[in-house]
């Protein structure tokens, strides 16, 4: 279990040259990795057994950053099914009497209030979550906040950013590990299928994609402020707030 670094949130001093420009990169949207490790693959009846969430920063210059990590563990919720299949490829020992559990809803919560203070430093009006194969992640994310009834989920319920498609459109590979590899990155495979190195695993892959990808985004944004879309022009918005259209 990881504690996010004391000044991550809207009061961290560090984030304010690049706010306007992430709220602008991705239409007021953070984005935000999650990886689960999980009990089985259906998301309404099976347990939610390890949560990640790996923030995104910018650097004053618009490049995208992996940021800090925030992960728990997750007791099974009443009546959960374990598939042993899915324990035998994680390695999750759901009652281990040495495993630092938090109840669900816990987890969720303080998972949630980082994630919404980073949205806030960050000029966001709500989270998006980035996976890899990202319907999986997003489908028991939201069983689990239906389940405990969370009422302040700062993630948009259904659009998301998927690494998976990401990756094979940028790099020709649609697995973790091999598109990893291709973009030049080291890849662990002793270490897969823990909820926090595949999340930061993603987000170096999400962050290295988009990096990639930021003379097209630029010449994208030119366009939209020709057509009155954005008030400002690419090169002004890092000293003020630009206009999001909704």
């Amino acid at each position: 279990m990881s504690e996010p670094p004391a000044a991550l949130g809207a009061s961290s001093p560090d984030l304010a040259p690049t706010a306007a420009l992430m709220a602008r990169r991705f239409r007021g949207f953070l984005p935000v990795v999650i990886d689960v490790e999980t009990g089985g693959f259906r998301a309404a009846t099976d347990a939610l057994l390890e949560i990640a969430a790996v923030l995104i920063d910018m650097a004053p210059s618009g490049a995208l950053t992996r940021g800090a990590t925030v992960s728990y563990h997750v007791q099974p919720f009443a009546g959960a099914r374990l598939d042993p299949a899915a324990l035998g490829v994680n390695g999750i020992d759901p009652f281990h009497p040495l495993r630092p559990a938090l109840p669900e809803r816990d987890a969720l919560l303080r998972i949630f209030r980082e994630v919404r203070h980073a949205a806030r430093a960050y000029e966001c009006r709500r989270a998006i979550l980035v996976g890899h194969n990202a319907s999986f992640d997003l489908g028991f994310l939201n069983a689990a906040v239906e389940r405990t009834e969370v009422k302040r989920n700062p993630f948009h319920p259904f659009s998301c950013f998927d690494t998976a498609t990401l990756a094979g459109a940028a790099l020709g590979q649609t697995v973790l590990a091999k598109a990893v590899t291709v973009a030049g990155m080291p890849w662990d495979a002793s270490s897969a299928h823990s909820a926090v190195y595949d999340a930061e695993r993603t987000a170096d892959l999400f962050c290295h994609i988009c990096n990639a990808m930021r003379e097209s985004y630029a010449q994208a944004e030119r366009r939209a402020c020709a057509l009155g879309w954005l008030r400002t022009a690419p090169s002004e918005s890092a000293g003020e707030d630009a206009e999001i259209d909704s």
